[in-house]
């Protein structure tokens, strides 16, 4: 016999999740980089570090250490060509947090 589980019933990986992605959230700069980054890639531009620093008052390690943790959640992707590093937002990711934040307010 199969138990049946509820669609909008979180489960253990949907709890993880919602937690490592709004750590990673929990800071009003990351949250500024996350939507510089998302901004640009929904016009197809592409982001570099060096562009992060130039939209922002911040130091260059300051910003570094915010994106890479944005990185390490799985938030943003990074593909390297050349010396350049290149911020990507995953989508895929994204849809789902949204999507778990959607099922933590209806409990």
């Amino acid at each position: 016999m199969r138990i049946r589980r509820d669609k909008d019933e979180m489960h253990e990986e949907d709890i993880l999740l919602l937690a490592k992605v709004s750590d990673a959230l929990a800071h009003p700069v990351r949250i500024k980089i996350f939507q510089f980054i998302m901004g640009k890639n929904s016009r197809l531009e592409k982001v570099n570090n060096k562009e992060v620093v130039a939209n922002f008052d911040y130091a260059q390690a300051t910003i570094s250490q915010h994106i890479k943790t944005l990185v390490k959640s799985g938030l943003l992707q990074v593909q390297k060509v050349d010396k350049f590093s290149y911020y990507y937002v995953n989508i895929g990711l994204h849809n789902k947090y949204v999507q778990v934040i959607q099922k933590f307010i209806k409990q």
